[in-house]
């Protein structure tokens, strides 16, 4: 069980089968910049302990390694959709919370954690890539920048390929920025289908203490 006074996690060797490093503690900034540095991330239902997980194998995306879809490129190119950066932080979180996803029951992008991450984001550590069609907030993601590393953390999209078209736009933003790597976390096939694969967690630990 963590404590509230300390920032310190337990060795990511040491995580459950599922991934699970620890319980507990709060959501102080300080702390998550800590955790995401250390491979570690939060995901908890309302009402629930924080728990912090790292699994093993972990899905990453190499800037480098993205796969831009043939029936994408005429919306990338085009006028319909417009990529926006932080235009509106808050609000992505509380798009991403109100989305439903098959097999997911509630959310776990709870007050408390819209709360802290905007925090993060007035730090200058949060971002959001937003797609926006007629002024109208139709997809977009956010994550945490840190050093050379982007933590990729929900996304969400109210109109076909509104998603795909910011994290592709993203990406690319990402990339003239210097960054190495993006963390997707866990694996699905919609990451799969951008260029995402599975590396072992030791591996993604030594990247990020590269990058960070």
């Amino acid at each position: 069980m963590l404590l509230n006074s300390s920032y310190t996690f337990p060795d990511v060797e040491l995580a459950s089968e599922e991934g699970i490093v620890a319980f507990g503690g709060d959501l102080h900034p300080e702390r998550i910049l800590s955790a995401y540095k250390q491979g570690i991330f939060p995901w908890f239902n309302e009402g629930e302990l924080p728990i912090w997980w790292s699994p093993n194998p972990r899905c990453v995306l190499y800037p480098a390694q993205l796969v831009i879809q043939k029936s994408m490129r005429p919306l990338l190119n085009g006028t319909s959709m417009v990529f926006q950066i932080n235009k509106c932080f808050k609000k992505v979180m509380e798009a991403c919370k109100s989305i439903h996803r098959p097999g997911q029951e509630g959310t776990w992008i709870t007050e408390e954690v819209i709360a802290a991450y905007t925090k993060l984001h007035e730090m200058g550590y949060g971002y959001s890539f937003e797609t926006w069609q007629d002024e109208e907030l139709i997809g977009g993601l956010y994550g945490l920048k840190i050093g050379n590393v982007f933590f990729g953390e929900s996304m969400f999209a109210k109109k076909t390929n509104a998603s795909k078209f910011a994290f592709i736009k993203a990406v690319h933003y990402l990339q003239e920025q210097g960054v190495q790597l993006i963390d997707c976390q866990v694996h699905t096939e919609h990451l799969e289908s951008l260029g995402a694969e599975m590396i072992a967690r030791k591996d993604f630990i030594a990247l990020i203490k590269k990058w960070t």
